[in-house]
């Protein structure tokens, strides 16, 4: 079951990630403030989704680790705290403070200097679970390139 349920969490979580980034992006270079609270707004929502997903892939990915070593299980093991720490720390309380800002109206020069740490933050989140579903494909065999070193 495990083996399913890594792949999968891990996709969502990436994809979650990913519509968070683009929607952001993308409200604020072609819409207006209206669409930009509802989207800032609505992303602690999706947090709902987001925080379960990465739980399943860390907690899988543990499981499924357990007994292999090598430098592509080492570079997943050295990322996931990167990316929880990344999430929680800076993530997590942006969204919630972008949600209270842009529910207030107040889309200021304050509630930018946090998105663009916000978009930041994301983007490295998003590189680092794209590298291990990189990695994850390698050491599954279905993604060829460099040799699997285990």
């Amino acid at each position: 079951m495990t083996k399913w349920i890594h792949p999968l969490a891990g996709a969502l979580a990436l994809l979650t990630i990913l519509g968070f980034w683009l929607a952001t992006v993308i409200v604020e270079t072609l819409a207006a403030p209206a669409a930009i609270v509802a989207v800032k707004t609505a992303i602690p929502w999706g947090l709902l989704v987001l925080i379960p997903a990465l739980a399943a892939v860390g907690g899988s990915g543990f499981a499924l680790a357990r007994d292999r070593q090598g430098a592509l299980v080492a570079a997943k093991r050295r990322r996931m705290p990167i990316i929880a720490a990344n999430g929680l720390l800076v993530l997590v309380p942006c969204a919630f403070f972008l949600a209270a800002k842009a529910g207030a109206g107040e889309l200021d020069g304050v509630f930018y200097a946090v998105q663009g740490l916000e978009l930041v933050a994301g983007a490295v989140n998003a590189t680092l679970l794209g590298l291990s579903l990189r990695d994850g494909l390698r050491l599954s065999g279905r993604l060829r390139g460099q040799p699997v070193r285990t």
